[in-house]
């Protein structure tokens, strides 16, 4: 893993600019960026590319995502409860 990389993922992911995207990407990177893989990284950042409206009404279920962006690492945020740290309504 490459710990640049990591931490420079994890402050687009703190740093949004839209606080409710900023409460659950942020919190997710710090979670589960360590153990996502290449891939799943590669995802993610793809997603930190996105408009932060889209993104997090991707997540929320305001709107589809779409198939580019419609991956396991999408179906962790949507499951991923940053105030429990972990899946929502466990």
């Amino acid at each position: 893993m490459d710990d640049i990389r990591l931490k420079r993922i994890r402050l687009r992911a703190w740093r949004r600019g839209f606080r409710e995207a900023d409460l659950i990407l942020g919190p997710f990177a710090d979670q589960y960026g360590p153990n996502l893989t290449e891939a799943q990284l590669d995802a993610f950042e793809a997603l930190l590319n996105e408009a932060d409206q889209d993104v997090y009404g991707w997540i929320i279920g305001r709107e589809p995502a779409p198939a580019a962006h419609d991956t396991d690492v999408l179906a962790m945020l949507k499951a991923f409860e940053p105030a429990q740290g972990g899946p929502r309504g466990a």
